[in-house]
């Protein structure tokens, strides 16, 4: 009788979770992310989906750490939600400037928006991940117009890139306490549901 080959790991391979995030490196810069599926991931790596479901917390989890992001969707829409609305605004810009101030979790942050620059797929890849990932959620959970959201993260985006990338004085130096108490009202006014 046959011994059935079973679905999984395969033989003789010491890092399966990395060859994992390879094939989902590839599959998202050539698919995008509502493109790319966590069983063509696995079909890449020569993996059962499964194993990816053991090792990721879904096609989100994988492309955070595919991308090496510093924060998960999950992450976001839990720390804004967990605040009276009022609190929503100063929650968000703390929480994003203190992730961007750790050189560590900054830098894959600044290398995929250069590479989304140069390269018109990783744009709409993060556009797919930003979206329906993050923003629309983190909106719908808020119960504010996805407008509103993308006109507060573009303000985010902007001081970020302006203070790390620009480099431009003082919004460079200036310390984050200064920068929450100075864009927290912009923020909220985004947020606030409209009269």
């Amino acid at each position: 009788m046959e011994e059935r080959k079973r679905p999984g790991r395969r033989p003789g391979s010491a890092d399966t979770r990395g060859q994992i995030l390879a094939a989902a490196r590839e599959t998202f810069a050539e698919k995008g992310f509502d493109k790319a599926t966590i069983r063509g991931i696995a079909r890449q790596a020569g993996v059962d989906p499964a194993l990816v479901h053991h090792y990721f917390s879904g096609k989100e989890g994988m492309f955070v750490e595919a991308m090496n992001l510093p924060i998960t969707p999950d992450i976001v829409l839990s720390a804004v939600t967990a605040v009276p609305r009022e609190e929503v605004g100063e929650r968000l810009v703390r929480l994003i400037l203190t992730i961007v101030a750790e050189e560590g979790a900054r830098q894959p942050l600044l290398a995929l928006i250069r590479t989304a620059m140069t390269n018109e797929q990783m744009v709409v890849t993060i556009r797919e991940f930003m979206t329906g990932a993050l923003l629309n959620r983190v909106a719908e959970a808020l119960d504010v117009p996805p407008i509103r959201m993308e006109a507060a993260f573009s303000q985010m985006f902007g001081v970020v890139l302006v203070r790390y990338v620009l480099k431009l004085e003082p919004l460079a130096s200036v310390d984050i306490e200064d920068l929450v108490k100075l864009l927290t009202p912009t923020i909220q006014g985004y947020l606030d549901r409209p009269e």
